[in-house]
């Protein structure tokens, strides 16, 4: 059993986008960015099909998933993989995501499915900033806000 710790679910709530990867029919992979991916519980992420028609596809056909999330400002997240189910609304997860991705974003986003990740394997992905240039998170995060322009 995969456990999402607390620093995965910062993680993915702190990364705002997240990278999904799935399998088109004829074998080539497919990555597409989600807004909406969030953790659900402790073995199960969870994204909201807006705009995913591909990606939703491409489960349907082959529900192996892989997920990156990563937090740009700590130049650090992880590798989530898995299996996708995909949910209509009405369900927990759907009503779940809809009522959270409301809040965040108000009206005006069409919410189709849910998707539903089991999670398998978890793998760290850090910066060789971190593995070869000896950097601590707390020197990394101010240097790449100033990069971004950010605060």
């Amino acid at each position: 059993m995969t456990v999402l710790d607390d620093d995965m679910r910062r993680v993915v709530a702190d990364a705002k986008l997240s990278f999904v990867a799935t399998v088109r029919p004829d074998g080539a992979p497919n990555l597409s960015p989600k807004g909406s991916v969030s953790v659900y519980d402790d073995e199960h992420l969870a994204f909201m099909d807006m705009a995913s028609p591909g990606t939703v596809e491409n489960l349907r056909h082959d529900p192996r998933v892989e997920v990156n999330s990563i937090d740009f400002f700590r130049r650090r997240g992880y590798r989530f993989r898995g299996t996708a189910e995909i949910l209509p609304p009405g369900g927990p997860v759907h009503t779940w995501l809809a009522d959270w991705l409301l809040a965040a974003n108000g009206p005006g986003y069409p919410f189709h499915h849910a998707v539903l990740i089991h999670v398998d394997e978890v793998h760290p992905i850090l910066s060789p900033a971190y593995t070869f240039g000896g950097a601590t998170e707390e020197a990394l995060v101010p240097e790449w806000k100033a990069r971004y322009n950010a605060e």
